[in-house]
């Protein structure tokens, strides 16, 4: 990996499965690295796995539920307090959630909170921080479940139809479509050194798909022999987070380091268009308009 000696990045999600991966990897090459979590004792303990591995001090730790936009601004607020820029912002976080419909603080479906909704707003609070980098990079983490994807933008909080896997599935393809019309607004804008992917990690032996519950977390548990590794899983992340022949590429979509066609009905400039709007009234806030 490319020494990253003067890089910050900031990695959603990095308590266990590939976050971890990514945020010790980048923190191995040398950049100074911000993990934001949900649980201060599982952050704690992974700050101090992570300073151990990479040999230095640079591992600090935000406290968020990405569900919770008020948790949201307070990490945003204090990242941009601290930190004079942002070069790397990995949205790394997402969940599948049970059998039943839930609601996050805020009132959102939890699903589309969690993935969609609060790595939008803290994408967007932290934007100016990513503009200060000389090359930022935004990087966010997809899955090919998006084929599964049903979106409905009239019924986006799954109000009329819910199920764990199609709410996945739709904010996986959001997660995506989020990737693209970022690109296109960051050109239209002539912004030309932030950049930003998204990614299918594969299919990972973590402990990913548990919270869902019932036949989902069988499935998970069933499948875990046949999946790669979180080391494995988290390769293309680090790949669109710091390879040097990525530094211009913006706005596509990744499965092991290769360029891939998102193949959705849904998936138009249109629809992208809708989304972002809906995303900022959800969220109360506004960027690259």
């Amino acid at each position: 990996m490319p020494d990253l000696q003067n890089q910050i990045a900031l990695v959603t999600g990095a308590t266990s499965g590939i976050g971890k991966v990514t945020a010790t990897e980048l923190a191995k090459s040398g950049a100074h690295v911000i993990i934001l979590a949900r649980n201060p004792e599982k952050a704690t303990a992974t700050q101090r796995e992570i300073k151990a591995a990479a040999g230095h001090d640079r591992v600090d730790v935000l406290l968020a539920d990405l569900s919770d936009f008020e948790q949201v601004r307070q990490a945003a607020a204090d990242f941009n307090a601290r930190y004079p820029r942002l070069d790397v912002l990995v949205n790394n976080a997402g969940l599948i959630f049970g059998s039943q419909r839930q609601l996050s603080a805020d009132g959102n479906e939890l699903g589309l909170a969690t993935n969609h909704l609060g790595p939008f707003l803290l994408t967007a609070l932290l934007f100016e921080k990513l503009r200060a980098s000389p090359a930022a990079r935004v990087v966010n983490v997809s899955s090919m479940a998006y084929r599964f994807a049903k979106p409905n933008l009239t019924d986006i909080q799954s109000a009329q139809s819910y199920g764990a896997m199609r709410v996945y599935g739709n904010t996986k393809l959001y997660n995506i479509m989020f990737t693209q019309e970022l690109a296109r607004r960051l050109r239209a804008h002539g912004i030309a050194n932030v950049s930003t992917n998204a990614l299918h990690p594969g299919v990972v032996a973590s402990s990913f798909g548990e919270s869902a519950g019932g036949w989902l977390s069988k499935l998970a548990q069933l499948g875990r022999p046949f999946m790669i590794s979180v080391e494995k899983g988290a390769e293309t992340s680090l790949f669109l987070a710091n390879a040097p022949e990525m530094a211009t590429i913006s706005g596509g979509f990744f499965d092991k380091k290769k360029a891939v066609p998102v193949q959705h009905p849904f998936n138009t400039s249109d629809h992208a268009r809708q989304l972002w709007k809906l995303s900022e009234q959800l969220t109360g806030t506004q960027f690259l308009a």
